[in-house]
């Protein structure tokens, strides 16, 4: 493990003491694992994990905690002691426990567990080591020593670096084939964390499917021993996130929270049909789970999505609430909150959606005041954390009355995972509307703030008195496998732009079940049950450790995740590593390049509902696709980068390319991966030791849907293509040729669909609709229908082409190659308000008379659109300034170049970089003094300068 010095801000969220108190114990240390096991009743094994003996019980480590170190001796940190001598003595390894290194045998290993500002000796080695160790919280350090006969290693950092550092030794231990081995060769190392907010969230939105885990007091304990191995440092926990409108609900358990959690004193409000003493074993579940969070050092956030109590005329819920009034609402949810906290006091924060999905009528600023106010009548501090869909600056300035930490937390990509950047622009129909339901219950979302929907908005002006963390739902990766370092490091440093401080994966399988769609089983959705793990989460450890240890640290060592992909696959663990890595773009590629829908319910690319070509009276899902809504109509959900298929197509007749990137590059993407991907799994299908275990057969079937996934959706952008070239230009030829490629498109989704045939269950279930649930053989007949249409089209149509109109097959099929040139530019270090901006880049002498460049630029704030200016030419230097008038803003500016050739020839600058992973623009920040808000001294806010540049792919292709 090696780590790269970055500039980070300091993150507001320190350890908090009454989570991380100090239990000293000077009998020793003895009564650590006494202690958890009967906290949390975590038997050995329960992971998984090897048993097997390995070496002689000859071989010792000495574990060495001072109980005086507060540190040291906190739950989580004894909980990760015990972690490490579980991990030594499942292999055979003999551990003892003492107070004091001269304590320990001198023929022993040693592992000092400490505080990092604990007295002489953690300085000395860091300092002979050659190390800093940040003073960030989180950071942490492991060092090896040899001092006063003794030797090992020294673990340390501040509460939360210590538990990772440890962690980090267990995880070693486990996979190694000699642990000691390992342990004497451990390198001296130091970590700080890149992104502060790293959290997981889990979603309860079905009775049938989501009670068991919820109630299952064996798992909590394993998953979160698993979050803090990965570096997680936060668990949301999240209810009444199941419906999106109150006017057909179903399933109503825990909808509207509080009555399914507990009796409010003074309050006669409860759930309808539910027991007291099914609730109060809720309220029971939610303590304990909230306790073994903050016993694993994860802090536990609480999702409370759906304030509204009063079910739509076409429901028929399974519970009803009770007690509720127009007049006691806001009263009764400010109680039941109190509450709440009081009866959880390991939950650190709150999540609240304030929208109109939420029951309550936006704009009604009086209602989540009031809420609010439940977070101080706590008495403690409490995180409040805000989904910004409609948010207004007056709800932001109600929220910091409370004095409460306050976070806000946009969707990254909209309801879904691009491309690991943050998007350009959002699309147009999300783009300001004063008029549209102006005044209604969605008066803010769908119009003058409708632009908060899918993005980050406005809220990322320089001086702000909040976090911001961006929440990733589960539109693109909903049910396959999926992991690629590569991509996740990217992601990591886009959660950093603009100073923002990290991100939420709802976690794979979220939704699964919702709006009454829940059946008994699997989660997993599999039919073959020998593929069941015990629970669903363990199907998707490769993917919680590559994201979860890269949004740590983007530049962790490659062992981080390829020890465990050894230990599972043995001599194929290179070959799966590079397939993950090949595939895992491939629903991240589509999702940038052509959105149907914003909506994860209504669109996900795994689990596509086929969207016709060719006729728009076609019914589909695709509520927010432009108008007509055809396939070749499809925004991009980066429009200013990526062009359309009737755009891209209208510029090949026009012969006027512009430099976005167009479907047909995004279509020798997607076969490149899917060539790759399935390159590397048919080599690890050659070496896996055991191609019938459960771990191998569940990602080998994943990669084959995602591989078959990727090569359909190359093909229909390329059928799509010819269609549009033959709607726009009469030619026949390419009517035949959309045809070909839309055959061949329908027959690779037929193929994996028959491939997961007796694996995937018939009926996989996100929702009660068609195009929620089903399996993928159920989306034929959709395509085979659009597919008969186009050919009696073609049968129909003129056999002369038009020549004046005419398109080249290969124009129309093969991309053109983009422009290269050493282009020199150095982003300017600050910008002052009000003062014009000069933007300078140079280019080779041989180039610059041949190209023009058009200077694009925007504040970073997603309402508004892109600026441009034509640069001059003085010898191979272009520039072009941004007007003093426009760079008085709060907010940072962001711009990207358009380089031209007057052969037709047009491409980006800085661009996507040739794997995709880059920053596609520069943003400069302003020179003004940053100024932080009401509870800045506790929580400072220091923007981040961006990082610029192609990272440098993590692996290449293995094979």
């Amino acid at each position: 493990m090696h780590s790269v010095p970055v500039l980070r801000r300091k993150h507001s969220e320190d350890i908090s003491e009454n989570r991380h108190r100090s239990h000293s114990n000077r009998a020793g240390v003895k009564s650590t694992r006494r202690d958890f096991l009967r906290l949390s009743g975590l038997a050995l094994g329960a992971l998984g994990v090897r048993t097997s003996a390995v070496g002689s019980r000859s071989q010792i480590v000495s574990i060495i905690a001072d109980p005086d170190d507060p540190v040291a001796s906190s739950l989580p940190c004894r909980w990760a002691q015990m972690e490490v001598s579980q991990a030594l003595e499942r292999r055979a390894v003999k551990v003892e426990n003492f107070v004091s290194l001269r304590q320990a045998p001198p023929n022993s290993f040693c592992i000092i567990a400490s505080a990092a500002n604990r007295g002489a000796f953690a300085a000395t080695s860091l300092r002979q080591a050659g190390l800093v160790l940040s003073s960030e919280p989180e950071s942490l350090a492991l060092v090896p020593f040899s001092s006063d006969g003794h030797h090992g290693i020294l673990a340390c950092g501040d509460a939360r670096g210590l538990l990772y550092a440890l962690l980090e030794l267990a995880d070693c231990i486990e996979n190694s084939e000699s642990p000691l081995s390992m342990l004497e060769q451990q390198p001296a190392v130091a970590e700080r964390p890149f992104n502060s907010l790293r959290s997981i969230g889990r979603l309860f939105c079905s009775d049938v499917q989501d009670k068991p885990w919820f109630y299952d007091r064996e798992m909590w304990p394993a998953y979160f021993s698993m979050l803090a191995a990965q570096r997680f440092n936060r668990f949301s926990l999240n209810f009444g996130i199941g419906y999106d409108s109150l006017d057909d609900v179903r399933d109503a358990y825990l909808l509207f929270a509080y009555p399914f959690l507990l009796a409010v004193p003074g309050c006669d409000v409860r759930a309808a049909n539910l027991s007291n003493q099914e609730r109060n074993r809720n309220l029971d579940m939610l303590q304990f789970i909230s306790a073994q969070a903050a016993a694993h050092g994860l802090d536990f956030q609480l999702g409370i999505w759906t304030h509204g109590y009063h079910w739509g005329p076409a429901s028929r819920a399974n519970y009803t609430i009770e007690g509720i009034t127009p007049r006691n609402h806001a009263a009764y949810s400010r109680a039941a909150l109190t509450e709440l906290l009081k009866a959880c006091p390991n939950i650190s924060g709150v999540t609240l959606r304030t929208h109109g999905e939420s029951g309550v009528r936006e704009g009604d600023y009086s209602f989540w005041s009031t809420v609010f106010s439940a977070l101080p009548a706590s008495g403690r501090t409490v995180n409040l954390d805000l989904h910004t869909k409609g948010l207004t600056q007056e709800l932001v300035d109600e929220a910091l009355k409370t004095g409460m930490p306050l976070t806000l937390s946009p969707k990254y990509w909209a309801e879904h995972m691009g491309l690991p950047y943050q998007q350009a622009s959002i699309r147009e129909i999300e783009m300001p509307n004063e008029h549209r339901d102006a005044g209604g219950f969605f008066g803010l979302s769908n119009g003058s703030r409708s632009f908060t929907r899918y993005g980050y908005a406005d809220f990322l002006r320089e001086r702000r008195a909040y976090r911001v963390m961006f929440r990733i739902w589960p539109g693109s990766h909903r049910l396959l496998l999926w992991g690629d370092p590569a991509y996740a490091a990217a992601h990591a440093r886009a959660f950093a732009f603009c100073g923002c401080d990290g991100s939420e994966l709802y976690e794979p399988l979220s939704f699964k079940g919702r709006r009454g769609s829940g059946l008994a089983g699997s989660r997993c959705a599999y039919a073959d049950s020998s593929l069941n793990p015990r629970w669903d989460w363990q199907k998707y450890l490769y993917t919680y450790r590559s994201w979860g240890r890269l949004i740590y640290n983007p530049d962790a060592s490659p062992d981080t995740w390829q020890r465990y992909l050894r230990t599972q696959f043995r001599a194929a663990s290179t070959a799966m590593e590079a397939a993950l890595a090949s595939a895992t773009p491939i629903t991240q590629i589509v999702t940038t390049a052509h959105l149907p829908s914003a909506a994860n319910d209504a669109f996900s690319p795994e689990y596509y509902t086929n969207q016709s070509i060719v006729d728009a009276s076609v019914p589909s899902p695709y509520f927010d696709t432009p108008k007509p809504p055809v396939f070749g109509n499809v925004s991009p959900l980066d429009p200013q980068l990526f062009s359309t298929i009737n755009e891209f197509t209208a510029e090949l007749l026009k012969k006027e390319r512009s430099g976005k990137y167009s479907p047909l590059e995004a279509a020798e993407w997607l076969d490149a991966a899917a060539d790759a991907a399935e390159t590397n799994l048919s080599h690890a299908e050659g070496r896996v030791p055991d191609r019938q275990s459960a771990e191998f057969r569940r990602a080998a079937v994943d990669l084959r849907i995602t591989i078959g996934i990727g090569r359909f959706f190359a093909a229909k952008f390329r059928s799509g293509i010819l269609y549009a070239a033959y709607e726009q230009s009469g030619d026949r030829t390419v009517l035949g040729e959309a045809l070909k490629q839309y055959r061949r498109a329908r027959d690779t989704w037929q193929g994996f669909a028959e491939s997961a045939r007796g694996i995937y269950v018939s009926d996989i279930t996100f929702g009660p609709m068609p195009y929620q649930r089903g399996n993928w053989l159920d989306r034929l007949p959709a395509m085979d229908n659009d597919i008969l249409e186009m050919q009696k089209r073609l049968e129909s149509a003129a056999s002369a082409r038009s020549p004046q109109n005419s398109i080249s097959l290969h124009d129309l099929t093969v991309p053109a190659k983009r422009g290269s040139v050493d282009v020199q530019h150095t982003p300017p270090g600050r910008f002052a308000p009000g003062q014009p901006l000069e933007i300078v880049l140079a280019l080779p002498l041989a180039a610059a008379p041949v190209l023009s460049i058009r200077l694009y630029y925007r504040h970073v704030d997603q309402a508004e659109r892109y600026q441009f200016a034509e640069m001059r030419r003085d010898g191979n230097h272009f520039s072009a300034p941004i007007p003093g008038g426009y760079t008085k803003s709060p907010y940072p500016l962001q711009y990207y170049f358009e380089l031209r050739t007057p052969t037709d020839g047009a491409w980006l600058f800085p661009g996507l970089g040739e794997m995709r992973e880059a920053q596609p623009y520069f943003v400069v920040l302003s020179s003004s003094e940053l100024r932080t808000g009401t509870w800045s001294e506790e929580f400072p806010l220091v923007a981040a300068p961006e990082r610029v540049g192609t990272q440098l792919r993590m692996m290449t292709n293995a094979l």
